[in-house]
């Protein structure tokens, strides 16, 4: 790294991650209702045929967002072998897997621990997997009760 970097010249936050949907509007209602986010912000580009939606958990100057990005002559995406997921911490994981199926959100994996632990900690997360309608990866982790 070049030790003429500054403070300045370094990328300090995350804004967002960017997933193509087939149906804009399903998918905002389960980023909405399934995972309790807000839409934050929606823009329309006719002349590029294609409109963006974040939703998130807070408000944009101080959270990561996901941009839901709608192309209008598009209606079918394969997910790349590169992507992995989305990660979103949660409360009490058994009652989130047991309202998502109650939902009929897919289960990918049921709560449990991590396969592995870490080597330097030993730990094993509590996690679970449920797909979004366009089958994008959501990773719950149980959140740490300290």
């Amino acid at each position: 790294m070049n030790s003429e970097n500054t403070k300045f010249d370094i990328p300090f936050r995350l804004l967002y991650t960017m997933i193509r949907v087939a149906d804009l509007e399903r998918s905002v209602a389960f980023y909405k209702s399934a995972l309790g986010m807000n839409e934050l912000r929606r823009e329309n580009f006719t002349e590029g045929r294609f409109t963006i939606v974040f939703v998130g958990y807070g408000n944009e100057t101080s959270n990561a967002l996901i941009e839901l990005t709608y192309n209008w002559n598009e209606v079918n995406y394969e997910i790349g072998t590169g992507y992995g997921h989305i990660a979103l911490m949660v409360s009490d994981i058994y009652a989130a897997c047991k309202r998502f199926e109650n939902m009929d959100v897919k289960i990918v994996m049921e709560p449990g621990p991590m396969t592995y632990a870490a080597d330097e900690t030993g730990h094993k997360e509590e996690i679970a997997f449920i797909e979004d309608p366009d089958g994008y990866k959501i990773e719950l982790i149980q959140a740490s009760v300290n």
